[in-house]
Parts: structure tokens; sequence; C-alpha cells
């Protein structure tokens, strides 16, 4: 072992494969800033550029482009609140009410080296985990997967702590709007009402850029002011350091939320952007301050950033026995075949120093693309105290490319224009909109492997061993925060008691 990460080093720091890894930052950077096109994406369209390479030279270039999509997305998240990504969602909730508060340099240094260290820890883990990981993750079956995607579900719906209840009502409706498409068991079109756009469903990325980007930048346009406030416009931002210390500070929180990037990137077909939103729910549900969740807290923007970690856990199934663990897996399972290499037994023995190659990429790569951004901030930063009418326009032409860019469908453009509007509503009535966003990542997830866990188990699945340690999970989840109000609906009726028998 030690032999192969020696060797695995010298590989990666030899001048070509530094080379490939900057320019694959460099474009992931700007795909990352630019919403829409989505890093898988631009994976598929830099494949045929690794036809020759040596093996770690081809994982540099095309991990090292991957690796800093999420982290340059969050960026945009924080200072425009459009992600950049879609695994960027969840830093829009509250890195972006920070911003309008003038913190945008605070919120930006915590999640960018909350991204770093995320994105280290996850990478030691990668290598730690790849000997004994197989039998765990070929130990799950659908069933276990039907489950988890109910635990996310789950989480997000106690987010809305307080408003429970809007929380799952729009959760069903996000699972509603998951149906819409052709019916994957009966292969029939569902909700389609003769459009056939509707037949491949409702795609994700003009979705989330329209529920989150389209209804801050409506809001904008119409209160005509800067992002931030002009009452904090003359704010400088020192509060960079701040956001770094505070990372820091928080430095458990950060490790739990690698540990969730990591597990929920081990899961085939869940994605980051479901590993965001449980890391989010977590930190919230463990928060001494739940109540500034979703308004502004430091605590949300870290957890968010440090999910950066799922990339490494994505990479656990994909070497260890050829499963991708979602689109970009899949694309970088194509790069195994190009350079000739067989995932499985062959590159946890044989091809070793290319395995733990990967790791490396994934620090260093990040590592460059956090020192890029921490140079790029404050000029970025200042962009939130231009005035709105000048930079609406900007923001708008951002939008309509980036949900376009998903599919080459002008009907996405539509798509986002409605979610806009959507957005603009739950803002105005306090309806909370990642219940809706996540139902609709993890709704078809769901419905398929509630689907195989009957066909392969029928109702004996909801007995297995996990199924039911999960659903242990899921009732406490449930019952902590009802609890949690309940005490301090108490709490509140009882200071008046006694501050009246005092007097």
């Amino acid at each position: 072992m030690g032999d192969a990460i020696v060797e695995s080093l010298t590989q990666v720091f030899s001048f070509q494969s530094l080379v490939l890894m900057l320019v694959g930052v460099v474009v992931g950077f700007a795909v990352g800033i630019l919403p829409g096109l989505g890093g898988a994406v631009t994976l598929a369209l830099m494949l045929p550029f690794t036809t020759g390479m040596e093996p770690v030279q081809a994982f540099a270039f095309l991990l090292g482009m991957l690796s800093v999509t999420a982290t340059a997305g969050d960026i945009t998240s924080v200072l425009f609140g459009i992600p950049g990504e879609a695994t960027s969602a969840a830093t829009v909730l509250d890195g972006h009410p920070l911003t309008k508060r003038g913190q945008a340099g605070r919120a930006l240094g915590a999640v960018l080296s909350a991204a770093s260290l995320g994105s280290a820890i996850g990478a030691v883990v990668l290598v730690l985990a790849i000997p004994v990981v197989r039998p765990l993750v070929l130990s799950f079956g659908p069933a276990e997967f039907f489950a988890l995607t109910m635990l996310g579900l789950t989480f997000v719906v106690a987010l809305s702590s307080g408003n429970m209840l809007k929380g799952f009502i729009m959760a069903i409706f996000g699972v509603l709007v998951a149906m819409v498409g052709i019916d994957p068991q009966e292969g029939v079109p569902r909700y389609a009402f003769g459009e056939l756009y509707l037949w491949g469903g409702i795609g994700l990325v003009p979705l989330v850029v329209g529920l989150f980007g389209g209804a801050e930048v409506l809001q904008l346009m119409l209160s005509k002011q800067s992002i931030a406030r002009e009452d904090v416009a003359a704010r400088d931002f020192s509060g960079i350091g701040q956001g770094v210390r505070e990372t820091f500070a928080h430095w458990w929180l950060v490790i739990r939320s690698s540990a969730i990037g990591v597990g929920v990137g081990m899961v085939p077909g869940v994605g980051g952007s479901v590993a965001q939103f449980l890391a989010y729910g977590h930190a919230q549900q463990t928060s001494k301050h739940p109540e500034e969740f979703g308004k502004g807290s430091i605590e949300g923007v870290i957890a968010a950033g440090a999910v950066n970690a799922k990339e490494s856990g994505s990479l656990i199934p994909t070497v260890s026995f050829g499963i991708p663990s979602g689109a970009a897996s899949a694309v970088l399972l194509s790069a195994f075949l190009i350079v000739g290499l067989d995932p499985g037994p062959d590159m946890l023995t044989k091809h070793l120093p290319v395995t733990l190659s990967m790791a490396w990429v994934v620090i260093l790569a990040n590592f460059v693309a956090v020192a890029v951004s921490f140079l790029l901030i404050r000029p970025l930063a200042r962009l939130t105290h231009i005035r709105g009418t000048y930079i609406v326009p900007v923001l708008i032409m951002l939008l309509v490319v980036g949900a376009y860019t998903a599919s080459n469908n002008f009907a996405d453009v539509l798509v986002m224009l409605a979610a806009s509007a959507f957005g603009v509503v739950c803002v105005r009535w306090n309806w909370p909109r990642v219940p809706f966003l996540l139902a609709v990542v993890l709704g078809s997830i769901a419905e398929r492997y509630l689907f195989l866990s009957y066909s392969l188990y029928g109702l004996e699945w909801l007995t297995r061993p996990p199924v039911l340690i999960i659903a242990l999970i899921i009732i406490l989840t449930v019952v902590r925060p009802l609890l949690r109000n309940a005490l301090r609906r108490r709490a509140e009726q009882d200071t008046p008691q006694k501050t009246g028998a005092r007097s």
C-alpha cells in the first residue's frame, strides 16, 4: 500500500498531469459559475480529448474538472441566489440571505473553506474505504435504497419546523411533479396532457434555476435595489476571514456533513443534491439555533459546502465494481474503458496507484479552485452592491442560458419562468421550497425502488433489518421536532404564569 501511495503521488505531480489538472480546473470553474450546463454534460463533451492519454493524466483532467464544478457553483448560489449546479441548491438557502445582509464575504469564506475540507476528508475516506466497501454496498438492495429515499424526504419535511404541514404538502406536490413523464413500469405517459415535451419529465436544471435563482431575480427586479441592502452597502469584505474561522470552529459539523456526502455519494442513483439537503437537514436538527436556518445561518452554509466530499464517495462503487452512482460517475466509467481499465478487482490490486491518484487529484483540484475563488471573492462580492436595474438583465440572461443549455429545448425556458413565478409565490406566502425540490429529485427514484422492492420480495421487504433501522430513524426524525415545538409552546405558556405569580 505504501509503495502504491508513493507511486500515485509521483504520477500526479508529473508535469503533464499537473498541467492537465489545471486545465480541467479552469474548465470546471467556468462551468460551475455558469448555471445549467452541469459537470456530467461537460465531462461527456471533454471525454473524446482523453483518447491516447495515460490513465492518471486522463483522470487528472476529468476529475480536476468535475471536482470543482460544485465549488464554483456555490459562488453564484451565495452571491445571486442562482445555483451554478443542481448540487449547489442548498447553498442558496442561507448563503444568499447572508449576502442580502451584506455578509457575502463571510458566506463565501465559510462555504469555500468547508468545501476544501470536505473534499480532503472525502478523499481520505476513499483511500481507506476502497478495500472494504464492496461487501457493504452489495448488501444493499432496492428495499434499502427506497428506505433511504424516504429518509431523505423525511429530513427535508422536518426542515420546515413550525410549518411541517406546509412542508408535507409541498413534498406531496413535488412527488406529483416527479411523476410527470413516461411511466417506467407501464410505458405510458402520465400527466403529459398531450405535450411531447412532458413525456421526458420536467427537467431538474430549469426547475432549480427558476425556483431559486429566478425567484430572487424577480424580487430584485421589483425592489429596484441592489442584492445587498443599501444600509449595509458600505461594509467591506473583511468577513472572509471570519467565515473561514467559523468553519474551523464548527469542525465537527464539517466532519459529519462530509460523512453524509461520502455515504450518499456511494448510493447509486441518489445524487449530490440529495446529499446536500440531507446534510443541511441534519445540521438544522442538531443546531442550537434551528430558527436561523433559511434566514442566514452560517451552519447551514458550512453543512452545504462540506458535502463536497460526495465526489469521492461516488468514486467508491464506480472503482470497486463498476456501478456508477450518478450521471457524472457513468461518464467517468466510460473514461475507464477509453484508457483501457476495467473497474473491479484490478483497480484495487494491479492498478491501485491509478485508483489512489484519483484521491490526490480531488484534493489538489479543490484546493486550487478554492485558492482561485478566494482571490476572486472581493471583486465578485462587489457585484452584489450594483443597483438591480443594471445587474438584472445580466442575471436574466444567465437564467435563460442556464435553463436552455440543459437540453437545448426552449420549453425548458418556459419551465424556468413558471418555476420562477412559483418561487415568488412561495416566498410571498412563506411556503417552503426545499421540500418541493427534494421531492422532485427523489420522487422518481423512490418509485423505481418501490416497484423493484415489491417485485423481488413482495411485502417481505418491509421486514428486512436495514429497512427497519432506517424506518426507526424516520420516526425519530418526525417525532423530535414535534416534541421540541410542544416543549417550546409549554415553556412560553408557563413564562407568563410565573411572571404573573411574582407580581
